[in-house]
C-alpha cells in the first residue's frame, strides 16, 4: 500500500536529511517514520541536473580504459605543480596515478623484450614441473624400497633367517 505524502512534508523531510550532519539517512527516515528508499528517491530527484551528471561522470581511476588513460596523460603532459594538481582534481585523479599510468605505458614499449622473458619463464616453469614430477616419482620409489626392506627384516626376525 503506497503512502501519499504532501509536498510540504517532502520539503521538510528533504531539508532535515540535507542538514542531518553526522546522522545517517536511515536514522532520519526512521525518525520521520518512512521508507529509506522513498527518502533516497526524493533526494535524487531534488539534485540539480548538473550535480547528477557530475555524480555519474565520477569513476575510480581503476575503471579508466587504456585509451582514456592515454588521453589523460596527453592532456596533463607538461603540467607541473599547482596546475597539474588542479587538473587532477577536476578529473578525480592523483598525480601519482598519472605517474603509474605513464610507467605502465613505458613498460609496454619494451614488450618485445618482455616476450622473450615470458618465453623463458614458461620454459623454466615447464622444466620445474618436470623435475617436480621426477622427484615425486623417486620419492615414491624410495618409500617403497624402504617398506620392502622393513618387511624383509620383519620376515627374517619371525622365521629365524630361513629364506626360501
Amino acid at each position: 500500500m503506497a503512502t501519499e505524502y504532501s509536498e510540504a512534508f517532502k520539503e521538510q523531510a528533504l531539508a532535515k536529511v540535507f542538514r542531518r550532519g553526522d546522522r545517517t539517512i536511515e536514522s532520519v527516515a526512521e525518525e520521520l517514520n518512512m521508507s529509506v528508499l522513498t527518502l533516497k528517491g526524493w533526494m535524487k530527484k531534488t539534485l540539480p541536473n548538473d550535480q547528477t551528471r557530475a555524480v555519474r561522470k565520477e569513476k575510480r581511476p581503476e575503471d579508466w580504459r587504456v585509451e582514456e588513460r592515454l588521453l589523460a596523460l596527453q592532456e596533463s603532459h607538461g603540467l607541473e605543480g599547482e596546475p597539474l594538481h588542479a587538473w587532477c582534481r577536476e578529473k578525480g585523479l592523483f598525480s601519482h596515478q598519472l605517474a603509474q599510468w605513464k610507467a605502465d605505458f613505458c613498460g609496454l614499449a619494451g614488450a618485445t623484450e618482455s616476450r622473450e622473458g615470458v618465453r623463458e619463464l614458461r620454459a623454466l616453469k615447464a622444466e620445474n614441473q618436470r623435475l617436480q614430477r621426477e622427484l615425486s616419482r623417486k620419492e615414491k620409489a624410495l618409500a617403497e624400497a624402504a617398506a620392502l626392506l622393513v618387511l624383509q627384516k620383519k620376515y627374517q626376525a619371525l622365521w629365524g633367517g630361513e629364506v626360501e
